[in-house]
């Protein structure tokens, strides 16, 4: 078994993200079929896995530990250390706060809100259309969709958007904020939803905030007021953040494969398939992070992780695994087999997976249907992609139609 720590580790991310490409080193490491050493900009070295079995391995093997990463140098691309939480929390302190919320996020309770983010959707559709061309997708049509969704799950006041937009970048910066902007930033989403929590308290609600402070004030061995208020923001941030991302993503990837986006205006009935194709496709990170420790010594890839070191998986490399996908770099909307690990995988698989499915679908059917002529508005060279962020996403997506 081979024992790779003598080399120097490689620096990682190995370039710096270009719009929606991946990097080509990840498929040669996929070739060599082992684990590589890395140093992140922060944090202590890592070992990478980007085979799509590898990956799946360490998110789902309970023998490497989110928990572990407390007290620890972790690697990471942010100057900041992840503040602990339920992403940093093992079983079964992380099912305890988990099963507290996991209710909203079923199948069951994600489909009794089609209806309405569908009339979220045509609602901002026809008022982009009613103003005419051109207009920007981001901020007229991809932000306000998934805000006003988590929004209704979770009983905050959408008119308070614009302040909780804010902040929660601070969630999924690396250097797009300074460290005092960061914590500020923070201060701020944890101040707003402790100031929701208190008027709960005097006046009982039935949205999920409301659940949350009834389950703290009834049993408080299942809730400390701090996971209360750090579960809440995470919710809120983590709820409406990616995919504000992601629609903007789709499209940009339909408009610039118009073969798609045509195959979606023939048959309207691909949309779900699509979704599952275009969250295969579209590398959302900017690198990986999030380590697992091995909590004893296991063999990942034909290598030999020792106790206490820790492993990142790249899903973006494990989505285009040419051992799992066929074709793996050509996006196919009629793909079957798809077992992707684009909402992670494990016991942290994301709980709002089902949420973010049926609001892409619904942004992704809206679009095709409500503009059919869609296209960019710009040169694609002129577009202007985000920074300093855990994802790679537009600034701005300028459209026109007709």
């Amino acid at each position: 078994m081979p024992e790779l720590r003598a080399a120097e580790p490689r620096s990682y991310p190995f370039t710096a993200p270009d719009r929606l490409n991946l990097d080509d080193t990840y498929r040669q490491l996929q070739q060599d079929r082992t684990l590589v050493r890395v140093q992140l900009p922060f944090g202590e070295p890592a070992w990478l896995a980007t085979r799509h079995a590898d990956v799946r391995f360490v998110l789902g093997d309970a023998r490497f530990s989110r928990a572990a990463s407390v007290g620890r140098d972790e690697p990471r691309i942010t100057p900041r250390q992840i503040e602990g939480g339920i992403l940093s929390m093992d079983p079964p302190e992380h099912t305890r706060l988990r099963r507290l919320v996991a209710k909203a996020f079923t199948g069951r309770r994600v489909e009794q809100l089609r209806p309405q983010t569908r009339q979220f959707a045509d609602e901002l559709l026809t008022g982009m259309i009613g103003d005419g061309p051109p207009a920007d997708l981001v901020e007229r049509f991809a932000t306000p969709l998934p805000v006003r969704v988590i929004c209704e799950l979770l009983g905050v006041p959408y008119a308070d958007r614009e302040h909780f937009h804010t902040w929660s970048e601070a969630v999924v910066s690396t250097t797009s904020l300074s460290p005092e902007q960061v914590a500020g930033y923070l201060e701020n989403l944890h101040g707003y939803i402790a100031g929701l929590v208190e008027q709960r308290r005097r006046h009982p609600t039935d949205d999920l905030l409301g659940a949350m402070v009834h389950a703290r004030d009834t049993d408080a061995s299942r809730l400390t007021e701090t996971e209360l208020v750090q579960l809440a923001a995470g919710l809120l941030a983590a709820g409406h953040e990616t995919t504000v991302t992601q629609i903007p993503n789709f499209v940009y990837v339909l408009l610039t494969q118009p073969d798609q986006f045509a195959a979606l205006r023939a048959d309207p009935a691909l949309v779900p398939g699509a979704v599952e194709e275009l969250t295969r496709y579209v590398p959302l990170g900017a690198a990986s992070s999030f380590a697992r420790y091995a909590t004893v010594d296991v063999e990942v890839g034909g290598v030999l992780v020792r106790a206490g070191e820790p492993v990142i998986g790249s899903l973006s490399a494990a989505n285009r695994d040419p051992e799992v996908f066929t074709d793996p770099d050509r996006l196919d909307l009629t793909r079957t087999v798809n077992p992707h690990v684009g909402f992670g995988h494990g016991v942290h698989h994301c709980l709002g997976a089902q949420l973010a499915r049926m609001e892409l679908q619904v942004a992704v059917e809206a679009v095709v249907r409500r503009l059919p002529q869609l296209r960019l508005a710009v040169p694609e060279d002129q577009l202007v992609w985000k920074t300093g962020l855990l994802v790679r996403g537009l600034n701005a997506m300028p459209v026109t139609w007709g």
